[in-house]
């Protein structure tokens, strides 16, 4: 083999590696920058906290088979049925609430926190006397669990949902007595 060749074929490689693993910063930056929606980059990424720290991953505590992997509300994709949700099926009131939430919530670092630190936070919501809180609270946990509990992960791999229950057996002999 060319020795040249070989050269271009390591560095290829090499340059190849490098960037991939250059990529997935790369893009945090792009997708920040270049996001548009209703909800802005940060606002997402709390709903997405909120969601993980409702749902986080490794529930329902008892997988069904053993080679299923743990699931969450981020790897069911929760978080993207709430943003969709709540850009497109609740009214302006309801947006502007929940905007106003997720505001303060990321003044007050919510999305670095520990788990326990936003658990805390979220308990603090709702036990709150300012009812914005108690409706923010609730509307969060209810179309969470709500959202998690449709998906297909959940109702036809954990809980055994069919479509059409029962089976439909087409040419079968009859059995004559």
């Amino acid at each position: 083999m060319d020795r040249r060749k070989s050269l271009k074929i390591i560095g290829g490689s090499v340059a190849g590696i490098a960037g991939l693993v250059l990529v997935d910063w790369k893009w945090q930056i792009v997708d920040r920058l270049t996001h548009s929606g209703f909800f802005s980059f940060d606002e997402e990424q709390l709903i997405s906290a909120i969601a993980d720290t409702f749902i986080p991953t490794g529930l329902p505590p008892k997988v069904p088979t053993p080679d299923a992997q743990p699931i969450g509300a981020l790897s069911t994709g929760t978080d993207q049925f709430l943003i969709k949700l709540f850009e497109h099926c609740y009214e302006k009131e309801e947006q502007e609430l929940i905007k106003a939430q997720l505001k303060s919530l990321k003044k007050s670092g919510f999305g670095d926190f520990s788990r326990e630190e936003r658990e805390k936070v979220l308990l603090a919501l709702k036990s709150s006397e300012i009812e914005g809180e108690n409706k923010f609270y609730s509307l969060m946990r209810s179309q969470t669990v709500n959202g998690f509990t449709t998906v297909k992960e959940v109702m036809a791999d954990y809980r055994g949902y069919q479509v059409a229950p029962g089976f439909y057996h087409g040419c079968v002999d009859v059995l004559q007595t």
